[in-house]
């Protein structure tokens, strides 16, 4: 039965974004993709879920690996629904040769945290680009113009510092001198390859 009241949570949400955007509102559906930036590991439909139970939840994780991290989940918090496969491992002799593989047969319900249903050691944060890069950055933007690359700068990609896609790079706006060089250096290297990609 819980598979089932999970299957409804991540259907019911997907319907709701989807009902939004049919109305104009793309706030929504902004989001919906800075959930996906901070629960990347996450599927789509897990995804959904979280932000349908915990909008404002910002790292979840799972009651074992929180006490890992060396913090407890604080009693009385309620867990956020998700649904993880069940695995089967093949034996040593089912593989042969090969790495030893898994499979999924099925999904269950877990339940996962935001990190403020939990209290203990404290959680490493990601840490910010320092110093003073000079003439570099306007070095950096050279660069890019003469590749064709459109920069712009623009508040709708919060939580996001940069985001690329072919020919076009944005930058957040109000990062320090040292976090705007790293975040254009990075969005620089990502149009190597295809695609549009987050940071």
């Amino acid at each position: 039965m819980k598979v089932e009241q999970a299957k409804q949570i991540a259907s019911k949400a997907i319907d709701e974004l989807s009902q939004a955007l049919e109305r104009g509102h793309s706030e929504t559906l902004r989001k919906y993709l800075a959930a996906m930036v901070r629960f990347r590991q996450y599927s789509w439909h897990n995804v959904a879920m979280i932000f349908s139970q915990r909008p404002d939840a910002t790292r979840v994780a799972g009651f074992h690996t929180w006490k890992q991290l060396g913090r407890n989940v604080k009693k009385g918090a309620k867990g956020i629904m998700i649904l993880a496969p069940i695995l089967f491992r093949k034996s040593k002799e089912e593989v042969a040769e090969e790495e030893q593989s898994r499979t999924a047969l099925g999904f269950r319900v877990v339940y996962v945290f935001d990190q403020v249903d939990t209290e203990g050691e404290p959680l490493c944060e990601l840490s910010t680009a320092q110093g003073d890069p000079s003439g570099y950055t306007e070095k950096l933007k050279q660069f890019v113009a003469q590749r064709g690359i459109q920069l712009e700068y623009s508040d709708a990609i919060h939580p996001a510092q940069g985001q690329c896609s072919p020919g076009k790079i944005i930058l957040l706006p109000g990062q320090s001198a040292a976090e705007e060089f790293c975040t254009l250096a990075h969005e620089a290297g990502h149009l190597c390859g295809v695609g549009s990609y987050v940071a």
